[in-house]
């Protein structure tokens, strides 16, 4: 295999290689399985205090397991994404919890995009018809960084889906990444700063990603206007 296809898989064999090292981990360590299953119960029940708690009782493994849970949250979207993100600035505080909820975001998307870019243009069509992936390529070239910039800052948006999608239509990495940071840490930053208020931060980021798609959407029709014009 050539040098540039490992690179280019590289982290999908990475995400492969941590699940199935995972999976048998559970198995194997009954330790590791019982600390799963509280963290499980503490993320299904949707409660920040809990979450806190269960983390803290990790000790100095609670940073990883932050970490590990927003990548996982990719695959198991089963609760928001920003629950980790509060219980990580509950515990560690401010400036510890904004590193590892951005450190968590980089990973989950660079395998999300590196999954985007395994699949080849024939099984996107499986599931896209031409019309629709032809449209997509043309929103991702033209609006592809502020769209992933909007995603990212407001967490009721927020999907990976993105990733993959980015990664799809071969979209830049490095303008991707950029787009998931410039927009992940406001958002990772508004978190840690009112973790503890839980209903102005939710108030707030409501206002903060309402706004976001308004502007968004009129600087897309008027953008799009005037491509229309010039065209």
């Amino acid at each position: 295999m050539k040098a540039a296809n490992i690179a280019k898989y590289s982290s999908l064999y990475f995400t492969l290689t941590l699940v199935v090292g995972l999976v048998i981990l559970y198995f194997v360590y009954p330790d590791f399985q019982n600390a799963m299953n509280d963290l499980w119960e503490a993320l299904k029940s949707g409660e920040q205090q809990q979450i806190s708690s269960t983390i803290k009782s990790f000790g100095g493994w609670g940073i990883a397991a932050i970490i590990l849970i927003i990548v996982l949250q990719m695959f198991l979207v089963i609760f928001p994404s920003w629950l980790p993100m509060i219980a990580a600035a509950l515990v560690y505080g401010t400036i510890p919890s904004i590193l590892m909820s951005s450190a968590g975001v980089f990973l989950a998307s660079t395998i999300g995009y590196s999954i985007g870019i395994g699949l080849s243009e024939k099984a996107l069509h499986k599931f896209i018809s031409d019309k629709t992936f032809e449209k997509l390529k043309y929103w991702v070239g033209n609006y592809g960084f502020w769209s992933i910039v909007l995603f990212r800052i407001s967490p009721f948006l927020s999907n990976d889906a993105i990733s993959i999608l980015a990664g799809g239509v071969k979209m830049k990495y490095v303008k991707f990444i950029t787009a998931t940071m410039l927009g992940i840490v406001p958002l990772a930053t508004a978190i840690a700063l009112f973790a503890e208020n839980i209903e102005t931060l939710k108030t707030g980021l409501y206002w903060i990603g309402g706004a976001g798609v308004v502007i968004y959407a009129i600087f897309i029709y008027v953008d799009h206007k005037k491509r229309k014009t010039s065209d």
